[in-house]
């Protein structure tokens, strides 16, 4: 069994453009929304969402933390629009997007850092004390 990510938008019918799944991008964006590809990992002392952004600038970017929330906004757009007669194709999404992650109430939002370098946003959520792994010594 292959898990299967769900995209609203996207037609319910099963054979509704079958072969233009398989033989282009696996997920499609509707004009005017982009949904970048996140990575979560747990070490010993945080949780750390990598957020892939390519082409959005810091400026337009926002991170959120309400109720147990953590809530990523950002937007991309066209640097210039093409108007020649050779484009053939466009894959690169342009728009907004925004993401949500729940995360434990016993999160104190102070200790949430984030940091964007070369298109990858980093967010780094301390654990909190009773939480975090511990070592127990058998005898």
């Amino acid at each position: 069994m292959s898990l299967i990510k769900f995209i609203p938008w996207r037609p319910a019918t099963p054979l509704n453009g079958l072969f233009d799944d398989f033989f282009t991008t696996p997920f499609k964006e509707e004009e005017g929304f982009f949904n970048p590809v996140v990575d979560i990992y747990d070490n010993d002392t945080s949780i750390v969402i990598n957020a892939d952004l390519p082409g959005v600038k810091k400026e337009e970017i926002s991170v959120d933390f309400h109720n147990g929330l953590l809530t990523i906004q950002a937007a991309r757009s066209d640097e210039k629009e093409v108007t020649e007669k050779n484009f053939y194709k466009k894959e690169r999404a342009t728009g907004v997007f925004k993401r949500s992650f729940t995360l434990p109430d016993t999160v104190n939002p102070d200790t949430i850092k984030a940091e964007f370098k070369d298109g990858v946003l980093k967010i780094e959520v301390e654990k909190p004390e009773e939480t975090k792994a511990k070592q127990i010594n058998v005898k």
